[in-house]
């Protein structure tokens, strides 16, 4: 099955190919070589390359002229003009069009003359060749909304997942949990950043930050996560601690497929550390250890709902 892009690139090229046939440029198959240059996955990104390119071929032409008009065209003078040339083109800041710089100036070495018409041609080609790839890529950009929901949604479903195995963990310091709740949050997260920068990159107009802020809020909130996991591994006994802080947990199993920032847990969690406060203090080592995890687990996950009230829609009832 063709790829989105795969199509928008023979539109390209053919469209830069017939363009040229009509206006009546000779190699006109070298205007779609160069339409498939100046594509690129997204409208900014495609603007930068086509920019890059086109200025790139007019260092490359310069020098071009200055070499060949001089030293005539011979073999050796091609790696002449790429040790000039090149490096100039990087210095420039257009090091992204030098394959495109090289095309036109290898078609201006074979015609072997440097006259107005030969140069003409060339940059009747680039004009044709990148402007249709720009063209193509301003008309239509898929729309990302929802795929990134979906995403969303699967990220959200795995977080809900990491907070069933801490309930049931915390209730069975026994039960053995692999973590391959955590992988795939890791992976759906990185999805969703790199679809949100490449939807805000299509945004000519206007920038939408709300995808690329809430990815970036629920990577911090996996970071925090992990280091939940490593103090919940540390609950190695029962007591009476860890079972309300499971309870807490079965409440952000729910809470986190929710849009909104709901609050409810974070009030739970205060009343808890007010229980935890009126109990009285541990009588062995272990219980000592096991409820300082505790302690610090419910910290770690004060900075974890401060991140969704901070980035999260408010819950409007």
């Amino acid at each position: 099955m063709f790829g989105f892009r795969v199509i928008k690139t023979a539109l390209a090229a053919f469209a830069s190919i017939m363009i040229a046939h009509f206006v009546g440029i000779p190699s006109a198959t070298s205007a779609g070589l160069l339409a498939i240059l100046g594509l690129d996955t997204t409208i900014k990104r495609s603007v930068k390359t086509v920019v890059d390119r086109f200025f790139a071929s007019i260092v490359g032409l310069i020098v071009a002229c200055v070499l060949f008009g001089t030293l005539g065209f011979h073999y050796w003078v091609i790696p002449l003009y790429i040790l000039i040339a090149f490096p100039v083109i990087v210095k420039a800041t257009f090091k992204g069009g030098i394959v495109t710089n090289a095309v036109v100036v290898f078609h201006v070495f074979n015609a072997g003359e440097i006259t107005w018409p030969v140069l003409w041609t060339e940059l009747q080609l680039l004009v044709i060749g990148l402007g249709s790839a720009m063209l193509v890529n301003l008309i239509y950009m898929p729309n990302p909304e929802e795929k990134l929901s979906k995403i969303r949604s699967e990220a959200d479903e795995c977080f809900s997942r990491i907070f069933a195995q801490f309930a049931k963990t915390l209730r069975n310091p026994d039960y053995v949990w692999d973590g391959k709740e955590l992988i795939e949050a890791d992976k759906k997260v990185a999805e969703g950043l790199e679809l949100a920068r490449r939807s805000r990159e299509n945004q000519v107009l206007k920038s939408d930050e709300f995808w690329g802020v809430y990815f970036v809020m629920r990577k911090q909130q996996l970071d925090s996560i992990q280091t939940m996991a490593q103090l919940v591994s540390q609950v190695y006994r029962q007591i009476s601690q860890a079972e309300l802080t499971a309870e807490l947990f079965d409440r952000l199993e729910r809470d986190v497929k929710s849009e909104h920032y709901t609050g409810n847990a974070a009030e739970m969690l205060k009343e808890l550390e007010e229980q935890f406060k009126e109990m009285s203090l541990p009588e062995t080592r272990e219980e000592f250890e096991v409820r300082s995890a505790i302690l610090q687990l419910c910290r770690e996950l004060n900075r974890y709902l401060g991140l969704s009230k901070k980035d999260k829609a408010p819950h409007i009832t």
